[in-house]
């Protein structure tokens, strides 16, 4: 039988002329492409792609196969859309994605009033960083997904092809030891913590990456002495003294009290998080509910300074 979603990525090759190109315009990786088309052709018992010098080419039982890409593409859709309109919400699935500290404060809050609404919708939840999940979601693993992405240069490369809305903004915050010299400050420069010690995500993760850049542009290179992707850890090792650390407000929904918090001055570093979706068609039904309670929890979700001074 046919896999759909090879069928599409032949499609991207023969459209793109190239395996690097589909790559990008899917956000696979080239070897990902290739994997695929050589899996299609091993099910279909023939070659579909030509390579040579001037690039890649269906090859005549490529071109017949692809013929029909269209059709079934539509079918499928058309089938999905027919599904929806009979179940609404009463029935199905929805394929969730979230980063990991929306995960633990805005999903679980979600969740809840929507089990309680639409009791016989199934969810399933998966895990990890926008760079990862992104892909995913424009492949059409999952239906939503909670993505981030910082203002700046980068903006809007995580949610290409994607349809996505803010839900708020997730500003990061300076974290202290308990005692240390800045602490006595309402606010904090990025430029006060050049000689210090930090504490960060793992070099790869967008956090990481972006606070790094950060640093640079306030004039200093950022030492570096420990790594953790688990803010829970980062936020251990800062209460032991080691380091200072830049985290986001969702994670400090469970904040330690042997930290000292502190808002970074001037425009500071805030990243955007985003409700995203797949802009194919067939999108499943629950999605608009779920959406809007995501908006709704968002929305109430305090800040940081406004939970210091409840």
């Amino acid at each position: 039988m046919l896999n759909v979603q090879r069928l599409r990525v032949l499609k991207e090759v023969a459209a793109r002329g190239s395996f690097s190109g589909a790559a990008d315009a899917l956000s696979y990786t080239q070897s990902a492409v290739s994997q695929a088309v050589a899996t299609l052709e091993a099910e279909t018992g023939a070659t579909l792609i030509e390579r040579d010098r001037k690039g890649v080419r269906p090859t005549p039982a490529g071109e017949a196969l692809l013929a029909h890409a269209d059709g079934i593409f539509a079918r499928i859709e058309a089938a999905e859309d027919d599904l929806a309109s009979i179940l609404g919400v009463r029935g199905g699935r929805l394929r969730m994605a979230s980063f990991p500290t929306a995960g633990a404060t805005l999903i679980p809050r979600a969740v809840a009033r929507f089990s309680t609404n639409h009791p016989d919708v199934t969810l399933s939840l998966a895990e990890g960083e926008p760079d990862d999940i992104a892909p995913r979601l424009r492949a059409g693993e999952f239906d939503l997904a909670l993505l981030f992405e910082f203002r700046g240069a980068a903006a809007g490369k995580v949610t290409s092809g994607l349809k996505s809305v803010e839900l708020r903004e997730d500003p990061l915050h300076v974290v202290l030891p308990k005692g240390h010299a800045l602490a006595d400050k309402g606010t904090v420069k990025l430029e006060d913590l050049s000689e210090e010690s930090w504490i960060q995500t793992t070099a790869a993760s967008p956090c990481a990456r972006h606070v790094v850049r950060s640093c640079h542009e306030a004039g200093f290179d950022p030492s570096v002495s420990f790594e953790s992707d688990d803010y829970q850890v980062v936020l251990g090792l800062v209460a032991a003294g080691v380091g200072v650390a830049l985290i986001p407000e969702l994670a400090l929904a469970g904040a330690r009290d042997d930290v000292e918090v502190r808002e970074l001055a001037g425009k500071g570093v805030t990243r955007r998080v985003l409700a995203a979706t797949p802009r194919s068609a067939g999108v499943s039904p629950a999605v608009a509910p779920m959406m809007e309670l995501l908006r709704e929890v968002a929305g109430e979700f305090p800040a940081w300074a406004e939970r210091e001074a409840a």
